[in-house]
């Protein structure tokens, strides 16, 4: 790329500049973000989860702690409120971090402290699809599906199959806090190429 102008430098006019084209939105950008943050991680003795690549553990004596990152969130807990805080102007010192305090909306998840831990819900979330759905209003059930109910691929095809499938994935979702929505989202994910009335 060639020198901007009103940046050429006097000594060197005929130099070109690399361009990163991590840093300008493309499509590497994400990862390059990820390799940077996750180096740093692991220069300060954290490891990665081998079955979780998002979340990195640090473990020394008994001193744990769990840092969850997605995209530009992260979520840190452990048993050393010290050293927790050592890490946290650690991460000052080399990035730009701004705390949000406890732990309280994370992805879809709404959570609070109670004595016993952490009590995690999706209401905020499910009222969310609810509302995309257009079925604040209905009234509602114990049981999401009736167990016996077979669904068959008759029927009028559903006018918006995008949305059916926004839905059906957002449902799945909420199977993390919800696992009596299962037997219903399996049900349903079945007509995902073609979806009827009937299945809405």
């Amino acid at each position: 790329m060639e020198q901007p102008s009103g940046y050429v430098d006097p000594r060197h006019p005929l130099h070109v500049c690399k361009l990163k084209k991590a840093l300008y939105g493309l499509k590497q950008a994400p990862r390059a973000w990820f390799q940077c943050f996750s180096s740093f991680l692991l220069q300060l003795v954290f490891s990665c989860s081998c079955i979780d690549t998002s979340l990195f553990v640090f473990n020394w004596q008994d001193d744990l702690i769990y840092l969850l990152h997605y995209v530009d969130d992260s979520i840190l807990t452990g048993n050393n409120s010290a050293l927790i805080d050592r890490f946290i102007s650690q991460l000052h010192s080399d990035f730009a971090v701004k705390d949000l305090g406890p732990l309280t909306y994370f992805l879809g998840f709404e959570a609070s402290s109670i004595p016993d831990g952490l009590f995690l819900s999706q209401v905020k979330y499910a009222t969310n699809v609810l509302a995309r759905a257009h079925l604040l209003d209905s009234k509602p059930v114990t049981t999401p599906m009736i167990v016996s109910q077979r669904l068959s691929s008759e029927g009028v095809p559903f006018a918006d199959s995008t949305l059916y499938h926004s839905l059906v994935s957002a449902l799945q979702y909420l199977t993390i806090t919800r696992p009596d929505l299962a037997h219903l989202v399996n049900s349903v994910s079945q007509f995902l190429h073609a979806p009827t009335d009937v299945h809405f």
